[in-house]
Formats: structure tokens, sequence, C-alpha cells
């Protein structure tokens, strides 16, 4: 498979040119105001606007920070010392319809599901008479766009909609968000679907998206951009959340063959060097090209777990044995005291440069898919299978080393799972829609460090849903706000 990749720099003013107007739903150009349908007339053209689509999707206002952070800010794994003003509104759960992180996630992953949109549109027409080695650009391009598309629209439903499963219980007829199959011209007038037809959308792209992969030979070998391994990745978390328990087990597997099993890190020296940056992290299958020359800066994921007030909750800290090697980056400033404390970034603190700005984000990752296994195995009724796919992952606590050292009851090794993907993915962004998912009672808002304490102790995380942004409701364009959203906050 050949690979092509275009720079940093070509990404960056591509992203530039997929700023909306503010005058329709959606953004209809892709480069200097040019519309995109006519514009992309060459299988080169289409990998340049493709490009700009992973730009938007790399954007602090989406993956690079907002987009990700928001599944960690407001769950019981967060702590904020209250020394700056960042974030705030979402964890302490005061936030209104007008608060600018959920209306840049809203804007932003519409730019990606739209732009995506147009790539594939675009590429599908030329297909016909490219040549055979257009074909294979042309088809990677496309693989890639639906694997964009069904990214940014997961987002997206786990954010302004109810989670889809609740224990079991099915909330697939709730309002989820715009499905947007092809480009929407300006000023059209839109309506939101319902969470399980998002869902079925996410799926088919998904699937789409390996079909074209095959019909390539492959991927671009680089996991900066989606690959067959990251979308099988992607397919396992879908499934997850589905509670398509086989499914959900068997794209786990093939994410992890395809990325050819690599060795996890069970040492801390080898746990650390995992976060010195960029493709140090030989555990992530899909990870953003942040580093030292093209950052977020203050408006990073690293600089909101240091500086801007952030840091693992004490609850979070008490799961971890003195035995686990993942304390090797539970590390403070010298700053930080027991009540003020002041993370040095963790998985963001870039230990090569000790610059956490730098820090990329690692977005799939193979530790997920060992932990999907073993939750959807044990939801099966295989505990033994469950416990072999879990090891891999929890003796990163030297002291498990076999499968007799884990829960041998079902609901203990239920509860433990549960506690080892706090432990395993705290700051990747997944553990809001894990709290939602799983229903019962949540804790939210810790205060009084070093003390395990939450202001909200029991509450229903699972009816949470995030307001769709007042900007979109006032622009008449049809998208409708979830009714009540508010009475469903924490009291």
């Amino acid at each position: 498979m050949k690979k092509y990749i275009y720079s940093a720099v070509a990404a960056l003013t591509l992203a530039m040119g997929f700023m909306s107007c503010g005058d329709d739903f959606l953004d209809t150009k892709y480069y200097k105001g040019v519309d995109a349908e006519g514009s992309i007339t060459n299988a080169e053209l289409a990998t340049t606007a493709l490009t700009g689509v992973y730009s938007n999707l790399y954007t602090r206002y989406f993956a690079g920070n907002y987009a990700t952070s928001i599944g960690d800010i407001p769950t019981d794994l967060a702590y904020w010392n209250t020394k700056t003003g960042h974030w705030d509104g979402i964890y302490q759960y005061s936030f209104q319809t007008t608060d600018t992180y959920l209306s840049y996630i809203w804007e932003y992953g519409y730019k990606i599901v739209d732009n995506a949109a147009r790539v594939i549109d675009a590429a599908t027409d030329l297909y016909e008479d490219a040549t055979d080695d257009d074909k294979e650009v042309l088809d990677v391009d496309i693989a890639e766009a639906y694997a964009l598309r069904a990214y940014a629209n997961l987002i997206l439903v786990n954010v302004f909609g109810h989670q889809v499963k609740v224990n079991g219980t099915d909330y697939s007829s709730q309002p989820g968000v715009v499905i947007s199959e092809k480009p929407i011209p300006a000023f059209s007038q839109v309506e939101r679907s319902t969470v399980g037809q998002v869902y079925d959308f996410i799926v088919s792209d998904l699937n789409k998206s390996i079909e074209h992969f095959n019909a390539a030979g492959g991927d671009r070998g680089d996991a900066n951009y989606f690959t067959v391994a990251s979308v099988k990745g992607l397919q396992a978390r879908v499934n997850l959340y589905l509670e398509n328990w086989a499914v959900a087990a068997s794209k786990a597997q093939e994410a992890i063959d395809e990325a050819g099993a690599p060795a996890l890190a069970y040492t801390a020296s080898a746990y650390k060097a995992l976060y010195n940056g960029g493709a140090s992290n030989t555990e992530s299958i899909f990870y953003l090209d942040i580093n030292a020359n093209q950052n977020w800066s203050a408006n990073s994921c690293g600089t909101l777990w240091t500086t801007y007030s952030f840091s693992p909750s004490p609850k979070l800290l008490s799961l971890y044995a003195d035995t686990d090697v993942r304390t090797s980056i539970m590390d403070f400033d010298n700053t930080s005291t027991e009540t003020v404390p002041v993370y040095a970034g963790g998985k963001f603190s870039h230990y090569s440069s000790g610059n956490p700005a730098y820090a990329t984000n690692y977005l799939v990752n193979v530790p997920e898919m060992y932990l999907i296994i073993a939750e959807s195995k044990l939801k099966s009724g295989d505990a033994g299978a469950a416990r072999t796919a879990l090891l891999n992952v929890a003796k990163r606590n030297t002291a498990i080393t076999s499968v007799d050292d884990l829960p041998q009851t079902d609901s203990e090794l239920y509860a433990f799972i549960k506690d080892e993907r706090a432990r395993e993915l705290f700051q990747e962004g997944l553990r809001l829609y894990d709290l939602r998912r799983w229903g019962g009672t949540a804790q939210v808002v810790a205060y009084n460090a070093p003390s395990v304490a939450f202001r909200y102790a029991n509450y229903d995380i699972s009816k949470l849903v995030f307001p769709i942004p007042e900007d979109e409701i006032n622009a008449g364009f049809g998208v409708a706000q979830t009714e009540g959203w508010e009475g469903n906050l924490p009291e």
C-alpha cells in the first residue's frame, strides 16, 4: 500500500478553509470559499480535502481537546482545584445552552461530518474513470472519510443524545443528532434523527470504511490516520455501547490482531515511556499528530491537566495499588499541595520534553480492546474468557500475575472490570459514557482533597444529556432542543 502524507502546514491551512461563516446549518466550503463539490476534480485533490477534514478532527475544538476532555471532566475521575475557570461549568454541572465547549463540539463535529460527506461523494464520482493507482488512493480516501464521519457522529450523539443502551434498557428512540448522509445544502431545514438511527448510521459508515480499505488492499500504515485496526477498534467500541457483546468482542480481537498484538508495558519505566510523545505509545492504534511544532499551547489537553486546574480525583488515586506501574505517571507539580493539587500531566506529560502542551491524544488504543473483550465475554456468560482478556491489562499491577489473582465471582469480576477501565482509560475521554451506560448512581463533582468526597454521590448520570447549543436552536434551521435536559442535572 503506497504511503502518502501531507504536511502539517497543509493540514493547518486546510483547517482555516473549513471555518464556518455561521450563515447556514453546515459549512459548504472546503478551501478559501470554494465549493467542495466543484473543486475535487482528481484523486490528489480528494486527499487534500480529506486532510482538511482531519484538521477539524485534530483541532482543540474537537478531538484535540474539547470532544475528548468532556468525557473525563464531569466524572468521578477528575478533580478541579478551583484556581482557574476553565471547564468549571461542565465540571460543576452549571453549564447553560450558551456553553462555549458544547458550542465548539457541535460546530466542529458537523464540520467533520459534512465535509467528510463531500469527500465521499466527490471521490465516488471520480472512481469509475480513474486509473488503477488513483482508485487505490480514492478507496483509502473514502475509507478514511467514512471513519472520520463515524467518529464525529459517535461523539455528537453521545454528547447531545441519550446513551443508546443503559444496562440492558434501550433508549434508541430518544432524540439524537442530525444525520448528514449527503452534503446538506446551505440554508436547508434539518431535523434530529433518533439515537438508534444515528448508531445505525455509524455502524454502516464503519462497515463501508472497512470495505474500501479492503478494496484498496490496505491502509496508509500510519496511526495518525484511520487504519483498518483503528476502524475495527471503533467498531468494537460502538458495539460495546450497543451491548452487542459478541460483535464487540470479535471486533476488538480483530483490532488487536490487525495492529500486530503489540506488547503492553508492565514495568514502571516502560509504561512511563509510552508518554514521551507521538509514536512513543506503541499500544496506540490511532492518535493525533500533536508535537512540539504543532500543538494547542495554552489550549492543549496537557495544559488542562496541569496549570488549568484539573488532576486525577482522590477516588481515582485510591484505585491504584502501590504495585501498579500506572502510578509512574501520577506525578504532581512542585507547587502542588494536598488541598490544592496541581497535576504534572499524566498521559499528557510529554516526558521527552517536559512540556505537556506538546503531548498528543491517543484516541484508540489496544488496552481498551482487551477491556472490551473482558466485559463482553463476562456479559455473554464466559467469565473464564473474560479473565484471560482482562489479565493483559490488569497485570500492570505487578501483584497480579495470573487469572487466579482476579475476582472469581461474576459480580466481583464485573466490579473489577469497571474499576480497571477507570485505572486504564483515564484521560482518554471514555469515562462519562461508561458511567452512563452502566446505569445506577454515580459520584460527581469531587471536592475537599485529599478526602474522597463528592457534592453529588447518588446522581443518575444515565439521564444526562447536554443541551443543543443555543445558537443552533436560534438559527432556525429546524434543530430542536432536548426537552427537559435541565431537569436531569444533579441536585
